[in-house]
């Protein structure tokens, strides 16, 4: 496996790291991103995206950036057009405990291992956002801030954040009270406050400081 780091950064993403590849016989170039990283509730998710090498997806996916500097309306409907772009795609999911047992990074691996097991095109090549997976044989690179640098990892954060967005949203009609559906599992004051108030339910991280302090606190 060969892998290496890659400091540069824009607000847009291109396809320069994408062209680069795809010059050199690699057409299957696997982006990936995940999302929740930092929440104190729900999965981490990852996703991952191959897109064609033409030169006209740039064009086709102009609005796609990272996530985090879209709205939800935007994200969606970029969701839409990676899915029907994309020569493939796949979305991961690492669960609260077993984020709680080995760890997020560990955890964030391991959603995006998930990921590409959902591809229907084996990668030839992975470009990922400030990490690597060492446990594949694979060839790859970790861009720092790459959903600002690369398409294919923009496009798959964008579809790591919807998917973990419409779950956090279903688990707020589960687990109602802590406002799910608006802060996603982040640690805003509502859901500090929420946390006081009620506990902690069965989709929080207890491994996280905010969330075992108060724990433990109750107890």
């Amino acid at each position: 496996m060969t892998a290496k780091r890659v400091r540069h950064s824009y607000f847009y993403p291109t396809l320069k790291f994408e062209n680069h590849l795809w010059s050199g016989g690699l057409q299957y170039v696997a982006g990936l991103d995940e999302a929740g990283r930092g929440c104190w509730a729900g999965p981490v998710c990852a996703a991952a995206a191959i897109l064609p090498p033409e030169k006209d997806i740039l064009k086709k996916l102009h609005g796609v950036r990272d996530s985090k500097q879209m709205t939800a309306l935007q994200r969606t409907h970029w969701s839409d057009v990676i899915k029907s772009c994309a020569l493939s795609f796949g979305v991961g999911f690492s669960t609260n405990s077993e984020i709680d047992r080995i760890g997020i990074i560990a955890a964030t691996r391991l959603a995006m291992q998930r990921a590409l097991d959902f591809l229907t095109t084996q990668p030839q090549f992975l470009l990922l956002d400030y990490m690597l997976l060492p446990t594949l044989d694979l060839p790859q690179a970790s861009l720092v801030k790459g959903d600002a640098q690369s398409l294919s990892i923009a496009a798959a954060s964008v579809l790591a954040k919807t998917e973990r967005d419409q779950l956090m949203i279903e688990m707020d009609g589960k687990y109602p009270g802590y406002g799910f559906a608006q802060h996603k599992g982040y640690g805003t004051p509502q859901h500090h406050q929420a946390l006081k108030r009620i506990g902690a339910s069965p989709i929080h991280r207890y491994s996280f400081a905010p969330v075992r302090d108060l724990s433990m606190s109750r107890n």
